[in-house]
């Protein structure tokens, strides 16, 4: 069996990252937090961490966003690349860091209640006022 493998990077290339195996389903989020950072939603999957290499780490910059969890950004060019959640065997990375074709789905919209006025979803993904749980 030929393992999955993905590879990406940030806007400037000083990080580079691949991953093997399965990655999760899109999830569009909606919270401040990802609007004031991004300008607009995050739009990540999640990885198993195991599954993850990562080059040019040493460029990678943590941001602490509340007491439950921090965003990797390039200290280079400042792309957005990941989200982790404090004690989690897993990462969210950026879906538009993956090189193409990502062949990634689409598959949720969460914390929709603090989505930007400026926008509407219009697309029949499962939405949540919150998180999924």
């Amino acid at each position: 069996m030929i393992a999955e493998i993905h590879t990406g990077s940030c806007l400037c290339g000083a990080v580079r990252l691949q991953t093997t195996g399965p990655r999760a389903a899109v999830v569009f989020c909606h919270c401040s937090q990802c609007r004031k950072q991004t300008g607009l939603h995050y739009a990540a999957t999640d990885v198993d961490l195991e599954q993850l290499q990562l080059e040019g780490e040493e460029h990678v910059r943590w941001y602490r966003s509340s007491d439950s969890a921090r965003r990797g950004f390039c200290s280079n060019c400042g792309s957005a690349l990941f989200w982790q959640s404090d004690g989690a065997d897993y990462i969210s990375i950026m879906a538009g860091a993956f090189d193409m074709p990502a062949d990634l789905k689409p598959g949720c919209h969460i914390y929709c209640t603090d989505k930007a006025d400026f926008y509407a979803l219009t697309d029949d993904l499962p939405k949540f006022d919150g998180n999924r749980s």
